[in-house]
């Protein structure tokens, strides 16, 4: 379903960017996050999935600042690779890949972002920095708690594992507690589980947190 393209954000070089386009008129644009693994073939899935729901969907390779065409599994060495690109990785920059894309999606109308794990900090920080954007979603953003300051300007929805190692559940909680305006659901699983080629995929939980994120989707985009 999906095409790369190229987009031009400001302050870097060009860089890739998945782009699935919905069969009819698109209800809204939404932007896909990745996680330290790369566009590989689960982000662009759940891009595609996305436009399959009716949004024009664009998922920027981030890590094409550091190196091109990164794409990797799951596996201990993959993980290593992916956690070495985000020590390089500008930050700034990401925020940057992430208002060009949102350019692009505006083709569909109203905007929104979605983050898994690295890109789940992504969307929080989108949430409440960049313009154009109706709406957030993130997936288990290890740094979001201590982002936890920010004030997203826009309807933001957060997604937990109760059983995740990276991010403590306390912590989230003292989050939901100081942001009562965004809508944070902790569910019993490990971090990651959203995708389903990850040892910590949890099925059910998984189901519950893409209903939710349609139907936030939904409300707020079209």
């Amino acid at each position: 379903m999906g095409h790369w393209i190229t987009l031009k954000p400001e302050g870097a070089g060009p860089i890739q960017a998945w782009r699935a386009d919905p069969a009819g008129k698109p209800r809204g644009g939404v932007v896909v996050i990745q996680e330290i693994f790369g566009v590989n073939a689960h982000i662009r899935a759940v891009t595609d999935r996305f436009a399959s729901e009716g949004y024009l969907a664009i998922a920027p390779a981030v890590f094409d600042h550091i190196e091109k065409d990164f794409d990797v599994g799951y596996d201990p060495d993959s993980r290593a690779r992916g956690m070495a690109v985000v020590g390089k990785l500008d930050f700034e920059q990401t925020l940057r890949d992430a208002a060009a894309a949102t350019e692009v999606a505006r083709e569909g109308g109203k905007v929104g972002i979605v983050g898994y794990c690295f890109g789940g900090s992504i969307a929080w920080a989108a949430a409440a920095r960049l313009k154009g954007l109706s709406v957030a979603v993130g997936y288990y953003g290890g740094r979001i708690i201590a982002m936890k300051d920010l004030k997203p300007g826009v309807p933001t929805l957060l997604h937990f594992g109760e059983k995740d190692q990276h991010i403590p559940v306390a912590g989230v909680r003292e989050l939901a507690a100081a942001h009562p305006e965004v809508e944070v659901h902790i569910y019993p699983a490990e971090h990651g589980f959203n995708c389903d080629h990850r040892e910590s995929y949890d099925a059910p939980s998984a189901a519950r947190a893409w209903t939710r994120t349609l139907e936030f989707f939904r409300k707020h985009l079209g």
